[in-house]
């Protein structure tokens, strides 16, 4: 018979394999030489999706080459995960991919520092996730798997509120509401009305006395009607945040059938 490893994945890493191996666990040929990190990632999870990995209840490395007939746990990275943070970092940084401009903006409404571009390409993002130390959010698994990136993350999700549900439940990031421009990531300053008031509709200045503006792009904020909209997302994002931290001490949050 030809040798083989047996893989257990974590249910929340299901997501990742085809549904015809979506059972509790995967039987997987194995040529000897293979890492197990590209075993797993052969069965379509990719790396920075996988957490904590042990065989014979020993946590081991991907990197390492296991023997066949072992059989392996991988569990889902553990919640909230930390990021590593550069000297004088205060709070991990952010890079979206083309696919996640409206998760970019509530991001940046909560005081993420949030880098996006609507018209980058695979290794340009690469490139600045690395120079800038900043984590990649996306849902293109293939980006995920370049070995040249630093940290990656996968966003669970089709919507946007769930989108920005799952990242805030994963990383649990400090929040500064309404600091900074949600249309290019600058920092937000108070402006007195009088600077502005050129550039307000008639209607906007007999209705609102105070305003903020990117000290990058210029762009002019107040508190308007949709502000009720915008203030409901940062009142669920911080209770998201708090219920994070609470049960991040918690190991059965990440669950392998049996």
């Amino acid at each position: 018979m030809e040798p083989e490893i047996r893989i257990r994945i974590a249910d929340e890493l299901l997501l990742f394999l085809p549904a015809s191996r979506r059972g509790s666990s995967c039987r997987v040929a194995y040529d000897g030489t293979s890492t197990l990190g590209h075993l797993v990632e052969s069965l379509g999870v990719p790396l920075p999706e996988a957490g904590p990995m042990s065989i014979r209840g020993e946590e081991v490395q991907p990197s390492i080459r296991p023997e066949a007939g072992d059989e392996v746990l991988v569990r889902a990275v553990p919640r909230p995960q930390p990021v590593p943070l550069e000297p004088g970092q205060e709070a991990p940084r952010f890079l979206l991919d083309v696919h996640l401009g409206t998760l970019a903006r509530r991001m940046r409404l909560l005081g993420l520092d949030t880098a996006y571009h609507n018209d980058m390409d695979d290794p340009a993002l690469v490139v600045q996730a690395n120079a800038e130390r900043r984590v990649l959010l996306t849902q293109d698994r293939g980006l995920l798997r370049r070995r040249a990136l630093w940290f990656g993350a996968y966003v669970r999700g089709s919507r946007p509120d769930d989108q920005l549900r799952d990242l805030l439940d994963r990383f649990a990031p400090a929040l500064r509401p309404w600091t900074r421009c949600t249309a290019c990531n600058g920092a937000l300053v108070p402006v007195g009305k009088r600077e502005v008031e050129r550039r307000l509709r008639e209607g906007t200045r007999r209705a609102y006395d105070v305003y903020g503006q990117c000290a990058e792009c210029g762009q002019v904020y107040w508190r308007g009607a949709h502000g009720g909209h915008l203030e409901e997302i940062v009142r669920a994002a911080a209770g998201v945040v708090e219920a994070a931290r609470a049960d991040g001490t918690d190991p059965a949050r990440a669950t392998v059938s049996d």
